[in-house]
């Protein structure tokens, strides 16, 4: 395993505190409603997880696997490594992502979304980098914004690892 320097950033309090604030806020939307809950894979995982059990509602659980990071930058270029094995056609779909830096994944997965005609779609991502977007990118839901630094835990890996930290961590030096 490599040896980063970390600094916690956000802890585990305040993301657990965050993520029910967004389950109860998804809750009061889709009152009487089903939902598909899709899961953007790998870093989303905890999030999705911790999120679908703080909303009260219907849920279904999708996945939708990409990569579009190389180390510690976005490559530029999303690929698919697992597609949604249902359909999401006239469903109210919340699409759960980790992180949102340049734009480019969460909107080529909203694009994906959209062109399967869902009655709604409602995007929400844990982190947002307003700094280093490289489209515009709207987001119905962000639990925290971030300046522009690489960060692991709570599902964001660097090289696999980290994903286990309960918290957020900020990269303060790669070893």
């Amino acid at each position: 395993m490599t040896n980063l320097s970390l600094k916690s950033y956000i802890s585990e309090e305040q993301i657990q505190t965050k993520v029910k604030e967004l389950g109860k806020l998804l809750s009061e939307k889709f009152k009487n409603e089903k939902i598909v809950a899709v899961c953007v894979l790998k870093g989303s995982f905890m999030f999705y997880s911790d999120l679908i059990r703080n909303i009260s509602a219907d849920i279904t659980c999708e996945f939708f696997g990409v990569s579009s990071y190389t180390g510690t930058s976005s490559s530029g270029e999303v690929k698919v490594t697992l597609d949604l094995a249902s359909p999401v056609e006239n469903c109210h779909v919340i699409l759960v992502e980790d992180i949102v830096d340049t734009g480019l994944t969460m909107n080529y997965l909203k694009n994906s979304i959209l062109s399967r005609k869902p009655k709604s779609l409602t995007t929400i991502a844990l982190l947002e980098k307003p700094d280093a977007l490289k489209v515009p990118c709207q987001i119905d839901h962000v639990g925290f914004q971030i300046p522009n630094d690489f960060v692991v835990g709570y599902g964001l890996d660097y090289q696999g690892y980290y994903r286990n930290l309960p918290y957020i961590a900020q990269v303060q030096s790669l070893q």
